[in-house]
């Protein structure tokens, strides 16, 4: 184990308790686990060839879903000072110039509130051919007319009351001093441009109109009010007017309307009547309408920011999001939306309490932020304006369904599926969008800060069969569990495994949600202990896990037919996970007395090649690796220890160095058992074994060591070992090794010291001249960073130096014996055997070993311990 694995682990140990500072034996005690969590890559998410609301692996039918392509044009916005007969004809109302008229919802005069002609004119007008409600429907007067040029004779305030035909009886949002109706559209007409003549005059002479409509205000602030529209406003939309569709417009022109709009935005917002504020709204929003037929998007998302800042609803906010996403969905328009302020006026749209009443419109809404967080400009841009929150605090509302206040609650059930089936969509392009976010890195604090694994896991829980949701937050889950500290949020969601667990059962042949849930299960039980028990203990969870196991093994019908490789990836996470779950005792005993567990694992390595399926295999033998620590009685892994010494043995021979590394590794725990000892001498596996002492790899140098320690345990092998040149590789191995890795300093020493029982080591005074070096703290270099330092002073103190002290003494009373022709029982018998070394124990520690352990000769047992 490397220095910078002992950091890593000991920095890991640290954040998982909390504030208390580790100790230098928890350090050590990290250090000495060989059982080892195994890291794989997170399954590639593909971007998305075309820009919508769903993508094409969505699982929603084509026939009902929202569109993500559509036309839109002017005559697709209703005119605001207008709304739908109701199909019951009002008694007439006795004419009162002076009555106050109310708007409507989008700003419009009320049609129940303006005054009647009288009776007698109204019935001639609705003629013999049906009534006046039909009429009205004939006419569409809630339909805006195509843009076209404006006329000589008409002022833009008299067309603002008679852009249709059925509108041509009612005249909004401007001056009136006299309400009249003709049967034929030419009088309309000379009535409208006869009062615009007469209005303009009145205003050169400075006198005030006889009549308002409005909400019956008077005074300076409705004089106030004219002059800011005739002086600030009306100006620019007469300008607006001279547009007609189809006309070339040049870029310049397209950024002077543009301008000419946020000037319009800018001084309403100054005196404060954006929203419903204004009694003109209607006569704005009709003008910005009919400029949407330019065809410019810059344009149009100008137009749109505007025209959400007074506050539309309906039809026209449905309409406006459309736009909006439709413009969106080309990349290149990126930019525009960089330059402007409608990312606020989206995100203020969603902080709606009642969004229920909104319905499609924030679908469209929620749909083009997801498309411009796939952009990482945008995405950052979002970041900092609080995307995360905003989008979890939509998802729960959309969750805990609408208020008891909507507008849209009705006891009908058939409306009730529908928001349903709304809000799913809804929170697939939430998902979609938080999926982009989480590519961003400056995303985790926020994604910690508000909370969002709980929420998310709860998403997961209540669209349990949604695969469109499940799929996005699989997605979001293995992203950030990839880091730390997301991940150790996730696993205090106490649900979270429960509900991978279930989602595992319910959509086993979904590859691409079950692999993602794999891989972030695989995290969370590679940092979390509590992780790898609720995992184990949930009712049937390792059932689940071994059933994907089987549907996922299954071998091809003929030699020839290929594996497909997103079974194999699933493979991959699933033996991972099963590895960092064996890292919990009581789980690993479970899974290693578990015959079919064992036996699918065994199944990898017999029929998988390692040249084709490298990480496959690998994971696989380090599950076995894990399992091989735990040797009770119930062990299959015991039971079955010549089956597998003949696996790994293919494993030694093949020319992938982490392959020969796993076996290895597995051979260190299996060379405990006697009959696996025999199998290795017997077919010359140590000599492969002591060749693996060359690497100038430690992990490989380490593991090698492993199985000499215990090989060397046998009388009969010892000679064999030195035969074969172990004992210099070995002190090369700790002179080249020692200061960087005193773990494995520890393990030389314990093998040199297993070797040299029964004869006498070559190269002693080499050895011994190391090993004083190695021991005297000040002649060691140590880092200068303290928190390395640590660690190592742990290792060198705890691992190193008592094993080290122990060989040293051996030696060196050995070659004082042989120097004095005194034998071992004459030194035996000596009174004191301090008085015979001249370097004293520094420590307890040291005291201990010496004193139990410097004359008495045993052998030392290598084993992987938890």
């Amino acid at each position: 184990m490397s220095l910078m694995e002992l950091q890593d682990k000991s920095e890991r140990v640290y954040m998982s308790t909390g504030l208390r500072r580790q100790t230098s034996a928890e350090i050590v005690s990290e250090a000495r686990r060989s059982l080892r969590t195994l890291a794989t890559q997170r399954p590639f998410t593909p971007q998305e060839k075309h820009r919508q609301l769903f993508g094409e692996s969505s699982s929603r039918a084509l026939d009902g879903r929202p569109p993500s392509a559509f036309s839109l044009h002017a005559r697709h916005f209703e005119a605001p000072d207008s709304r739908p007969g109701s199909g019951t004809r009002l008694s007439p109302l006795e004419h009162k110039p002076g009555l106050s008229v109310s708007l409507d919802e989008d700003g419009g005069v009320d049609e129940a509130t303006l005054p009647k002609p009288p009776a007698e004119r109204g019935n001639a007008r609705i003629g013999s051919g049906g009534s006046r409600a039909k009429l009205l429907r004939t006419a569409s007067i809630n339909r805006l007319p195509p843009m076209r040029p404006n006329s000589k004779n008409m002022s833009l305030e008299a067309r603002t009351g008679a852009d249709q035909p059925g509108d041509r009886e009612k005249l909004h949002c401007s001056d009136v001093t006299e309400h009249t109706t003709n049967s034929s559209s030419e009088t309309d007409l000379h009535i409208l441009t006869k009062h615009r003549i007469l209005q303009t005059a009145s205003s050169a002479r400075g006198s005030k109109p006889e009549v308002k409509l409005g909400h019956g205000d008077t005074g300076d602030d409705n004089m106030d009010e004219s002059v800011f529209w005739k002086t600030k406003v009306l100006p620019v939309l007469q300008d607006f007017e001279s547009f007609a569709p189809g006309d070339a417009v040049s870029d310049e022109t397209v950024g002077e309307l543009c301008n000419a709009c946020n000037g319009i935005h800018d001084a309403l917002a100054e005196r404060g009547m954006l929203g419903r504020q204004f009694k003109k709204r209607s006569a704005i929003l009709r003008t910005l309408f009919r400029l949407i037929d330019v065809g410019s998007d810059q344009l149009n998302l100008t137009l749109a920011k505007l025209i959400l800042a007074l506050n539309v609803s309906g039809n026209n906010l449905l309409n406006i999001c459309k736009l909006i996403f439709k413009i969106s969905r080309n990349a290149s328009n990126d930019a525009l939306f960089l330059n402007g302020c409608i990312l606020d006026s989206l995100l203020s749209l969603l902080h709606c309490e009642d969004v229920w009443s909104k319905g499609e419109a924030v679908l469209y809404c929620v749909g083009s932020l997801k498309l411009l967080s796939g952009n990482s400009a945008l995405s950052r841009m979002l970041l900092s304006k609080g995307f995360i929150g905003v989008l979890l605090q939509l998802s729960k509302r959309m969750m805990h369904g609408p208020s008891s206040t909507s507008a849209n609650i009705t006891s009908h059930k058939s409306e009730g599926g529908s928001q349903r089936i709304i809000a799913g969509h809804i929170l697939v392009q939430v998902t979609a969008a938080l999926r982009n976010i989480a590519d961003q890195s400056e995303s985790r604090p926020s994604f910690l800060s508000s909370k969002a694994f709980s929420t998310l896991c709860l998403i997961l829980e209540n669209h349990r069969k949604d695969l469109d949701i499940c799929i996005n937050v699989a997605r979001i889950f293995s992203k950030l569990s990839t880091y730390t500290e997301c991940c150790h949020a996730l696993a205090e969601s106490p649900r979270c495994c429960s509900v991978f667990l279930d989602l595992l059962s319910k959509h086993s042949r979904k590859q691409d949600l079950v692999v993602r849930l794999l891989f972030t299960l695989g995290n969370l039980t590679a940092k979390s202990t509590e992780a790898r028990e609720r995992v184990y203990e949930e009712e049937g969870g390792i059932d689940v896990l071994l059933d994907l196991f089987q549907v996922y093994q299954e071998t091809p019908s003929s030699p020839k037919q290929c594996r497909a490789p997103e079974s194999e990836d699933v493979l991959v996470k699933l033996i991972r996970l099963l590895a960092n779950l064996a890292i919990h005792p009581t789980v690993g005993m479970a899974l290693a007395a578990n015959t079919l567990c064992v036996q699918l694992l065994l199944e990898v390595l017999e029929c998988r090649c390692v040249q084709e399926s490298e990480e496959l295999v690998i994971n696989a033998v380090a599950t076995i690796n894990n399992l091989s620590f735990y040797q009770g009685e119930s062990s299959v892994v015991h039971s079955q220890h010549t089956h597998i010494s003949q696996l790994l043995l293919k494993l030694l021979l093949s020319s992938s160095m982490d392959a020969v590394l796993e076996a290895t590794r597995v051979f260190g725990n299996l060379s405990q058992i006697k009959d696996v000892r025999h199998f290795i001498m017997q077919h010359k596996v140590e000599q492969y074994v002591v060749t693996l002492l060359d690497s100038k790899t430690p992990d490989v140098c380490f593991s090698a060591c492993g199985v000499l320690i215990n090989l060397s345990a046998d009388p009969e092998n010892r000679a064999m070992l030195r035969a074969t040149g172990t004992v210099q590789k070995l002190i090369d191995c700790l002179r080249d090794f020692g200061p960087q890795d005193w773990h494995l300093a520890a393990v030389v020493c314990q093998t040199l010291w297993n070797c040299s029982l029964d004869g006498e080591l070559q190269h002693t005074q080499e050895l011994l001249e190391i090993l004083r070096f190695y021991t005297d703290r000040g002649a060691l270099q140590w880092p200068s960073d303290d928190g390395v330092r640590q660690v190592q002073e742990a290792c060198w103190e705890l691992l190193f130096l008592p094993v080290a002290e122990r060989l040293r003494r051996r030696f060196y009373i050995e070659d004082i014996i042989t120097n004095t022709g005194k034998t071992e029982r004459e030194w035996q018998r000596c009174t004191s055997t301090k008085a015979l070394i001249s370097q004293k124990p520094t420590s307890l520690l040291q005291s201990y070993f010496f004193s139990h352990t410097c004359l008495n000769l045993q052998q030392l047992w290598f084993g992987q311990s938890p």
